[in-house]
């Protein structure tokens, strides 16, 4: 855990930082770790919520170390604005840490006068969800642990909760991936880019990190040439590795089928070409497309929902909507096209 350069806390803000997983991902032994490190020492007191309990346990020394205390919340229902508020007047924190139950709902975080000025700010999306965090509470840090022996179990049959927690992480680290074939690694890679569109992904073995460049190719299209053409069934391989390793990319034409997208308060030179991808069931249906610019006379006549054939030529720019550099479509040519009725799978 970091401090985030994306944005500023406001002076009343109390910061949240949020680590999910499963049980037994490794959450307990990751915050000990990061507890313990230079760049996350504090003199004010921390307050680390623990929604379950795991093998791990926390030493009372390295607690007290830490100016840290530990405040089991055995129910879903606990966290609500008066038993949460309760806890900032008893203990006046500099900080909360936050142990998630990765089967809990976590989607009811992210809303609050506060986290929604936040996060907007940071990340250029509103958030949607129930309020259930005091007022003065900012998410300012969420990270996701997975553990790459039982990935494949959650990927399967939880992937909704693992979306939960994928949606707005920052960092998401599959650790314990000893003995795991490379092409399976690719495919937990792009899985989670899926769901995590916005997350730093990690590999750890008993080695440590995995560098993620020695991992081989699964691309179907040729990345040698200058002219990317997309087959409809291949949008989703190519956004994903796109987000990945935008550097490759860098000059390179694009061409594919997609929906436009026009956005409130977009320039008039600006829209978003994407698709419409099942990252974890029917009901969790996202947009994935980058930023595109293109003439405004030429792009008038089209609207939010209409296909269009996209060829455009990519470069990176420092924009919000990514939090930081990201991929830029420089439209060269727009037509219009058949609907692709199919949505991206992963």
């Amino acid at each position: 855990m970091a401090t985030s350069d994306n944005y500023d806390l406001p002076d009343d803000a109390v910061p949240v930082f949020i680590i999910n997983g499963f049980l037994e991902a490794g959450k307990t032994d990751f915050i000990k770790f990061t507890m313990d490190q230079e760049y996350f020492q504090t003199e004010g007191t921390t307050v680390l919520l623990l929604c379950e309990e795991g093998e791990s346990e926390y030493d009372e020394k390295l607690l007290k170390k830490n100016h840290t205390v530990v405040v089991p919340v055995e129910k879903e229902t606990d966290f609500n604005k008066e038993y949460l508020t309760s806890l900032e007047e008893k203990y006046h924190p500099e900080r909360f840490i936050i142990e998630w139950n990765g089967m809990w709902n976590q989607d009811d975080l992210y809303d609050g006068p506060m986290s929604e000025k936040v996060l907007s700010q940071a990340q250029n999306r509103p958030a949607n969800y129930e309020i259930s965090l005091p007022d003065d509470w900012v998410i300012y840090q969420v990270i996701t642990i997975m553990d790459g022996s039982t990935l494949d179990l959650y990927l399967n049959n939880m992937k909704s909760y693992m979306g939960q927690m994928l949606r707005k992480a920052e960092l998401a680290i599959v650790n314990r991936c000893d003995g795991i074939a490379d092409d399976k690694l690719v495919d937990y890679r792009r899985k989670i880019r899926a769901m995590g569109q916005n997350a730093m992904i990690v590999l750890e073995d008993k080695d440590g990190e995995i560098p993620q460049d020695t991992l081989p190719e699964d691309l179907p299209y040729d990345l040698s040439k200058d002219m990317i053409e997309l087959k409809d069934e291949d949008y989703g391989t190519w956004f994903v590795d796109c987000m990945d390793n935008p550097d490759r990319y860098v000059g390179k034409t694009v061409k594919f089928s997609a929906m436009m997208l026009k956005r409130k308060n977009m320039p008039k030179t600006e829209f978003v070409p994407g698709r419409m991808a099942m990252t974890c069931c029917a009901q969790d249906m996202t947009f994935l497309g980058f930023i595109a610019k293109g003439n405004a006379d030429a792009l008038a006549p089209y609207k939010t929902r209409d296909w269009v054939k996209v060829t455009a030529k990519i470069s990176m720019e420092e924009r919000k909507e990514y939090s930081g550099e990201g991929p830029v479509l420089e439209v060269t040519d727009l037509a219009r096209t058949a609907e692709i009725a199919d949505p991206v799978t992963f």
